[in-house]
């Protein structure tokens, strides 16, 4: 598996990644609750087909989750043009409260 170098932080925590997911507008979060609930990672094509969204749409909230490093883009072996998508995860602060 190739694995692009995105330049993440590697000192950001899921707490910090889930106050920027709240930030971001409703389709980059469709796009990630998407990511989530996959079992694997996902091409563009696929998360446009399973969010409903238009093209341009996807491409910019995943540009977004990129940007805010919530998810991690991967090469796409089959087709080297297109690019897998894999969410990072998040904490809740319900989640803190539960693990601690």
């Amino acid at each position: 598996m190739i694995v692009f170098a995105t330049g993440s932080d590697p000192e950001t925590t899921p707490e910090q990644r889930f106050e920027r997911l709240l930030n971001l507008p409703p389709s980059a979060k469709l796009v990630y609750k998407v990511l989530e609930q996959a079992d694997a990672p996902l091409t563009q094509g696929q998360i446009r087909e399973q969010a409903l969204l238009p093209p341009r749409t996807t491409r910019d909230a995943l540009t977004k989750l990129e940007d805010q490093e919530l998810v991690e883009e991967q090469l796409y072996v089959p087709d080297a043009r297109k690019r897998l998508y894999e969410r990072r995860s998040v904490e809740t602060p319900e989640d803190a409260e539960f693990s601690a």
